[in-house]
């Protein structure tokens, strides 16, 4: 019963956040965009081309009538209602590219999807070896290196590093005729795996740079104080090899807070790495939500800031669920 009610308070905070997400961006851009009709109108558009595009979508009504007919119907077009209420959900109309937003979205979700899982399984695995040589080798020299390293990638913003690595590791490498990777561009794994590899590594390593520094820093810190734990003692004490004693006895419960952190951390490049994305010409929804607030085609804002919240909410929800498990696992 307990296990009802709780779940039942998870949902509905996640559908009271969601809404709260939907009205915060909806009046957000409300402010933001004064007069939106002028953005979409043609340069040359005359007034009264400018006050039709308005009165289609509903532009001029007050903001209850726009947030209804956002929710239940959206604009004035042929076909079916593509509200966020309807099924399938839309999350609003683009008036630019003349589609549920929803649609645009799926649409990117794979290219986000490889550029954000792809730089997690890296970052952690790297995160994982120099967390746990940090804690090994406590104030030594290579304690002291890795921390150097995760500083610079703590104090790196991810334009600058993406930026250095397009001139050392794509325009250095062009000049002397070496093409291992391209400069941006996306290619689906299923049209050529290794394609698909080239054209991602340069973004997946711009994402690690901007998140192992910090991965590495909590692991370590964390080994350090499992390590004081008594069953650690007892585990040394028993004879065990010291990569034993870390891998097998300190490892696992030393990733609570660093999977605490993944979900954060995993979240907020799935709701769109803006900045990586733009950089490398990769069509996912970090491009699509930027190339849509800098066009005034504020229902594509307002949708992908909703697929953000729900990536958010997903992955900590993912993470949590792992994080009992895993308590359960050592109790």
């Amino acid at each position: 019963m307990m296990n009802f009610a709780l779940l039942f308070k998870t949902l509905l905070r996640t559908f009271l956040t969601l809404f709260l997400v939907l009205l915060v961006a909806f009046f957000m851009t409300r402010v933001a965009y004064q007069d939106p009709a002028v953005m979409l109108a043609p340069r040359n558009a005359t007034p009264e081309a400018i006050e039709a595009i308005a009165k289609a979508l509903h532009l001029n009504a007050p903001w209850y009538t726009q947030l209804q007919y956002f929710l239940f119907r959206g604009p004035d077009i042929q076909g079916a209602a593509v509200g966020l209420m309807n099924w399938p959900p839309a999350l609003g109309y683009s008036f630019r590219f003349q589609a549920p937003v929803t649609q645009l979205i799926l649409e990117k979700i794979p290219v986000t999807l490889s550029l954000a899982l792809g730089a997690f399984v890296i970052w952690s695995a790297l995160a994982l070896v120099t967390g746990v040589l940090a804690a090994r080798f406590k104030e030594s020299f290579v304690d002291k290196f890795l921390g150097l390293l995760s500083s610079i990638s703590l104090s790196l913003p991810t334009f600058l590093s993406g930026m250095l690595i397009l001139f050392f590791l794509y325009y250095h490498l062009s000049l002397l005729n070496i093409n291992w990777f391209p400069s941006g561009g996306y290619v689906t794994f299923e049209e050529s795996p290794w394609q698909w590899f080239r054209h991602l590594w340069l973004p997946w390593l711009t994402l690690i740079l901007a998140e192992v520094g910090i991965f590495q820093r909590v692991l370590r810190s964390s080994m350090l104080e499992v390590l004081h734990k008594d069953y650690i003692r007892t585990a040394r004490a028993k004879g065990l090899p010291e990569w034993r004693v870390y891998f097998d006895h300190a490892l696992k419960p030393a990733l609570s807070p660093v999977l605490m952190l993944t979900g954060l951390e995993l979240a907020a490049v799935m709701g769109g790495a803006i900045v990586t994305e733009k950089m490398f010409g990769l069509d996912g929804v970090g491009r699509l939500a930027i190339d849509a607030a800098l066009e005034g085609d504020f229902p594509v804002v307002i949708g992908t800031t909703i697929f953000a919240a729900c990536a958010f909410i997903f992955c900590n929800l993912l993470t949590d669920i792992i994080h009992h498990l895993f308590l359960r696992t050592e109790a």
